[in-house]
């Protein structure tokens, strides 16, 4: 039944002084509009700001009760935020909204409705006309040029967070890096049913973007882990191996083509360029061979291994 239904609404900030209360103040008017029958609780995760973010986080837990404010002592990233209240959510649905105040929380409800009627675990907002600099655009069309080539998610926004979740895809996430783009991409890996809604996208009008060229590195280089795991999370050493084989096919190749220059030219397999090489590419066999056995072997031992706490919360109200 609707009254028996549980919602959290999570809400990472960084240096968002002067965004927490009108984004609270419309969360609130969109649980009452919308969800008028569901028992709420709002997640407000300071992630480590330098500005007077927590302060503001404070003043609106005396608005409303039903706010959980925590305070990382530090700046650990968007998705060790998202993750720090994750792992402890405890309602059926739980949402995911940006705390720069660009998102806007009445498309709750449009991905909420999705998620019940088509029976999805997950479903993300797609920023079909963000307000942007032109920058920032060409270098997301870049990384989802890249995404469908590479890992194939067809997701168009991945980096949205206006999301709506079922609780059994989020107690399967482990957010690090730049992970929260990727986390559609996860659940289609995993075997969760996904989907991506048009949703609203503001200009950002107090604070400034903490988006910049080195999380764009950071991204690029979760992007080819993904693709890993994708393809060889059961079995590295078939990755391995192939490359291996490679580097033997070539061995064999450059050590032949030294016999031959011995046998008919008489030339010198110590003074041999590709007598070098072929000894080279046999260490690199061997050696590809036996990181992908160790690869493996660490992924069956800690395949079961529980989490550590990668943060540490300076206060919680």
């Amino acid at each position: 039944m609707l009254w028996k239904k549980l919602i959290s609404i999570i809400v990472p900030f960084y240096n968002e002084e002067g965004n927490v209360k009108p984004l609270f103040e419309e969360i609130i008017q969109a649980i009452e509009n919308d969800f008028p029958k569901f028992n709420y609780e709002i997640l407000m995760i300071n992630d480590g700001s330098s500005d007077n973010t927590w302060e503001d986080i404070k003043e609106c837990k005396k608005l409303d009760k039903k706010i959980i404010g925590i305070n990382l002592n530090r700046n650990y990233g968007q998705s060790i935020a998202l993750d720090a209240w994750f792992q402890k959510c405890k309602w059926d649905y739980i949402f995911s909204i940006d705390g720069d105040w660009q998102n806007n929380p009445k498309d709750f409800i449009n991905l909420f409705e999705k998620l019940q009627n088509d029976n999805l675990d997950i479903v993300a907002g797609w920023r079909a006309k963000r307000k942007d600099p032109i920058w920032m655009l060409v270098i997301t069309k870049t990384a989802r040029l890249l995404r469908w080539a590479l890992i194939k998610d067809g997701v168009h926004d991945s980096g949205c967070t206006l999301r709506v979740y079922k609780k059994a895809f989020v107690k399967e996430l482990y957010l690090w890096g730049e992970m929260h783009r990727y986390i559609m991409a996860m659940a289609k890996i995993k075997g969760f049913k996904t989907w991506e809604l048009k949703v609203d996208h503001r200009s950002r009008t107090i604070g400034i973007s903490k988006y910049n060229w080195q999380k764009s590195i950071k991204w690029l280089i979760d992007l080819f882990y993904i693709w890993f795991i994708s393809k060889y999370q059961g079995r590295p050493l078939h990755l391995f191996g192939v490359l291996g084989f490679v580097h033997f096919f070539f061995w064999a190749l450059f050590l032949s083509y030294a016999i031959f220059q011995r046998l008919f030219y008489n030339a010198d397999l110590t003074d041999n360029g590709a007598t070098i090489l072929s000894f080279f590419l046999i260490q690199m066999w061997v050696l590809l061979f036996i990181f992908g056995i160790i690869i493996d072997l660490i992924i069956r031992t800690n395949h079961d291994t529980s989490r550590t706490q990668r943060y540490i919360v300076r206060e919680e109200i």
